[in-house]
Order: structure tokens, then sequence, then C-alpha cells
């Protein structure tokens, strides 16, 4: 149980730790925003791994076969997603997030849905998810269906750690900064997200 345990978290960092579109995005809100909505934006990308997870762990074929039969459309349409978002991101206006005491117009459910549909637009995280399950022997045909459970809510409990990592020392710098430096860290991370997608539209088209 403790192995599985910890196999869990050691998983759920490697999801979340690289700062891909997800990654640059919590930062952003994070900095704009503050560190709940930072969280609720990774926690988001998380629970969408988590589905993949229980697919991975169930209807592992089924999905495989699907996603290579429609391979060029997904990748198509995932990269097409993210580069839009980080359009989004881009011409978003700092001084429109909330300040101290000032009731803000976002939501936490908001920024949580956010995250949790660009990620899933992106089914080929499960080739990541397999992966890993390989590298780390997480989870086998003869795994009860409890330890299963304990396995999944340890990724959970991985990401989490992390995303509370991040936007904790994101937060710290966060009243150091003015609006135009807040400006230029939302552009930035626009281009960012905005060049993943374009890559990997690229990278689909020439394939």
């Amino acid at each position: 149980m403790l192995d599985i345990f910890i196999k869990g978290v050691l998983i759920g960092l490697c999801i979340s730790v690289p700062l891909g579109p997800i990654g640059m995005l919590t930062i952003q809100r994070t900095l704009n925003r503050g560190q709940k909505y930072g969280i609720a934006t990774g926690l988001g990308a998380t629970t969408s791994d988590l589905i993949y997870t229980i697919i991975t762990l169930f209807f592992l074929s089924f999905v495989l076969d699907f996603i290579e039969e429609h391979r060029f459309v997904i990748e198509l349409l995932g990269s097409t997603v993210v580069a839009i978002f980080g359009w989004y991101i881009f011409n978003s206006n700092p001084a429109t997030q909330p300040k101290p005491n000032e009731t803000s117009k976002h939501s936490l459910f908001g920024d949580f849905m956010t995250s949790f549909g660009l990620t899933l637009s992106n089914p080929l995280v499960l080739f990541v998810l397999i992966a890993l399950f390989a590298r780390f022997q997480f989870i086998g045909n003869k795994t009860t269906l409890w330890v299963s459970i304990i396995g999944i809510l340890s990724i959970l409990g991985g990401a989490f750690l992390w995303w509370n990592t991040l936007t904790f020392l994101v937060s710290r710098f966060k009243n150091k900064l003015n609006m135009r430096e807040l400006k230029l860290i939302n552009q930035i991370t626009g281009v960012i997200i905005i060049l993943i997608g374009v890559v990997g539209l690229i990278l689909t088209c020439i394939k």
C-alpha cells in the first residue's frame, strides 16, 4: 500500500512539474489573481489527468485504438485550442484582475474548468501516463480496486503538492510587481502558450 502511494505521488509530480501551457497559466493566474486561483487552475489540469488515468487503467485498449485512428485530428484540435487560449492570455488585462479587499469577477470553479478543458483537449497525455505506469510498475492486473483507488488519489496528492508549492513561491513575488510588469508577464505567458500550440500544429502537419 505504501509502495503504491509513494509511486502515485511521484507520478503526480511527474505529470505536473513540467512547465507547459498549464504551468505558465497557473503562474500567470497566481500573479494576477492570487494563490488560490493558481491552485484551482493546477488542480483542474490534474483532474483531467486523473480521468485519463482511470481510462488508462480500465479502458486502455479501446482508447488507444481510437487515438491512433484519429491522431491527426486530435493533435490538430488540441494544438489549435492551446494556441487560441494563448492569444486570450496575451490580450488579458491585469488591471481587470481583483485587488486586495475587492470582489473578484473570476471564480475558482471557472479557473478550474478552463484548465480542465484545456488539458482534456489533449488525450495524448495517455501515452505519458502509460510510460510512467511502466516506469514505476504502477498498478498491475492483480491490483485490487481499493489499492487502485489509493493509487489514483495519491497521484492527485502529488499534483496538489506541486501546485501548492509553485503557487506559494510565485505569490511571494506578487506584491513586488506593478501593473506594467504583470501585463508583460501576461504577454510572455501568452506568447509561450501560443508557440507551444503553433509548434504542435506544425509538427502535426509535417508528419
